[in-house]
């Protein structure tokens, strides 16, 4: 009686091993992974920016960085994502003027003055041009003989009140940005 047990246990086992071989599951794809590049990694003046500090000040995240450098001219701008705008510029150019000449040839005769950034800063809101929206801007002579600029520009349609709230914390941002790191 054990022979024929253990015979027809063998004859169990054996049956599956003999049919057709099963289809492979087609599994979906991974889904890609997303990695946090901080926008140092561009270069140039983007070696002074950090996207978490910027969000803190304009209240937008921000993920992409390109920077440009020409002669003494150093240039980031960030966006997010695969928009266009709005878009952060900072342009750092290395300068030998005084507080006399830049609040003769830089200031805006629109802009306000802004105390506590660099050795003499300004900040102002212009209109919507052609193809965006308003924009504001920050500027000011660092104490390390350089020349900073942040210019925010907001996407077709943004209303200006807005873009003055950005033009309000701009300052605060630029007093993160050490321009003697470049």
């Amino acid at each position: 009686m054990r022979g024929r047990i253990v015979v027809a246990g063998l004859a169990v086992l054996a049956v599956p091993g003999c049919g057709a071989e099963r289809e492979p599951v087609a599994l979906p794809p991974p889904a890609p992974i997303a990695v946090d590049v901080a926008a140092a990694s561009s270069g140039g003046a983007c070696r002074l920016l950090d996207f978490r500090v910027i969000e803190q000040h304009v209240k937008v995240r921000f993920d992409v960085a390109a920077a440009s450098e020409r002669d003494d001219t150093h240039t980031c701008v960030v966006r997010a994502g695969g928009a266009t705008l709005p878009e952060l510029a900072l342009t750092v150019t290395e300068t030998s003027m005084d507080k006399a000449t830049f609040a003769a040839d830089v200031v805006p005769d629109s802009a306000a003055k802004v105390s506590g950034l660099g050795q003499q800063a300004y900040r102002r809101t212009a209109g919507a041009g052609s193809g965006h929206g308003p924009v504001a801007e920050v500027g000011w002579l660092s104490t390390d003989g350089r020349l900073a600029t942040l210019r925010w520009t907001a996407a077709r349609g943004t209303a200006k009140g807005a873009v003055d709230k950005i033009a309000s914390e701009l300052p605060a941002l630029g007093k993160k940005i050490n321009t003697r790191a470049l």
